[in-house]
């Protein structure tokens, strides 16, 4: 199953909507088959497990991440396909939410005589799978927040210099981390003051996630890099009603795709952007910045997990700060986070967090 795990995060950022699941064939010992969902979200894994083990799946053991589909899609019926070719067992480490499958696909493998065991490495899978499941259960995407700073959590200094506070490690590890997830997002501040490509560069990965701006009056210059390479690599811009309809057609003439969402108290409402983004097959996105839409987010109680990239120097006081004013006036207001990793990156230092669960 650990092996099914490992497997599975290869699809992460790759195939949205659907889950980025691994399965794992053995029989008498042997591993036989093994898959992950195919960048689009087809072939699924268990059949690409299966087209590898051929006839050696007749009485094997399935190890999968997450419980095989029972409806007909684009694709057969995962579940239908393991019974075919005569699986004895199937192990599935968490079930699968979506009303569609809902452990329908576990009960057409018991009521095929396929013995069936859930539940093994859950916490891992869930972990892994937190994006799809959040889509199905809430209707949005899972958020990571991003922050680069000093060791006293400066962005920049006063008079905007920011390139590059962290090391060329930290800077490799982000790009990484952008390949993870379906999409970038950034508010319109951040657009204009660094002008930023957000791809992935230097990993050799062709995949290249999905662009996401908030700008809610379009202010965006039409020049920059984004705009430049719309057309080949997505943007998606969100914007208020009020947005000036020639900007709207400007952006969209260029390739962006528009995307109108609520707004309130005078900005973007960021729940209405999630669940546009979500509605949009989006599960995963990656939030670089800038201080006021990260501070937007945390309030809203819409982050799910922070990575933080401290650098080993000290801006002082009148450096940017890495969120804006939260209007936090007690402790017991602000959002906890619970630490899962902690490690040196080159010169800086890597602390990844997840939302306490309450």
């Amino acid at each position: 199953m650990r092996l099914a795990l490992s497997l599975g995060r290869r699809g992460l950022g790759r195939c949205a909507p659907n889950p980025a699941v691994g399965c794992v064939i053995v029989s008498e010992g042997r591993i036989v088959g093994r898959g992950w969902t195919q960048p689009g979200g087809r072939p699924h894994a268990e059949a690409v497990a299966l087209a590898q083990a051929r006839e050696a799946a007749n009485g094997a053991t399935v190890y999968v991440t997450l419980e095989p589909c029972a409806h007909h899609g684009q694709t057969p019926p995962c579940a239908g396909s393991l019974i075919e070719a005569g699986v004895a067992r199937v192990v599935v480490a968490t079930g699968d939410p979506d009303p569609r499958v809902d452990g329908g696909g576990v009960a057409m493998l018991r009521a095929a005589g396929i013995e069936v065991e859930v539940g093994l490495c859950a916490a891992e899978a869930k972990a892994d799978l937190a994006g799809f499941l959040k889509r199905v259960t809430e209707g949005r995407p899972l958020v990571t927040l991003k922050l680069a700073s000093s060791f006293d959590g400066r962005i920049a200094t006063a008079s905007g210099e920011s390139q590059w506070i962290t090391g060329t490690d930290a800077r490799r590890h982000v790009h990484a981390m952008r390949a993870s997830h379906d999409a970038v997002m950034i508010g319109a501040g951040t657009a204009r003051a660094d002008d930023p490509s957000l791809t992935v560069r230097g990993l050799g990965v062709a995949h290249q996630p999905i662009r996401v701006v908030l700008s809610r009056h379009l202010d965006l210059p039409l020049d920059c890099q984004l705009a430049r390479t719309a057309k080949e690599i997505p943007v998606w811009i969100c914007h208020g009603r009020r947005a000036a309809p020639e900007l709207v057609s400007a952006w969209a003439g260029i390739g962006a795709q528009m995307i109108e969402v609520d707004e309130a108290e005078g900005a973007l409402d960021p729940k209405s952007v999630l669940n546009a983004l979500g509605a949009r097959g989006l599960t995963r996105v990656y939030c670089e910045g800038g201080g006021g839409l990260a501070a937007s987010l945390l309030m809203a109680d819409l982050v799910d997990e922070l990575v933080g990239y401290t650098a080993g120097l000290a801006l002082g006081a009148e450096g940017r700060p890495s969120l804006a004013a939260m209007g936090i006036g007690r402790l017991a207001e602000a959002p906890r986070f619970d630490l899962i990793e902690a490690r040196a990156v080159g010169s800086d230092i890597l602390h990844r967090w997840r939302q306490r669960q309450r």
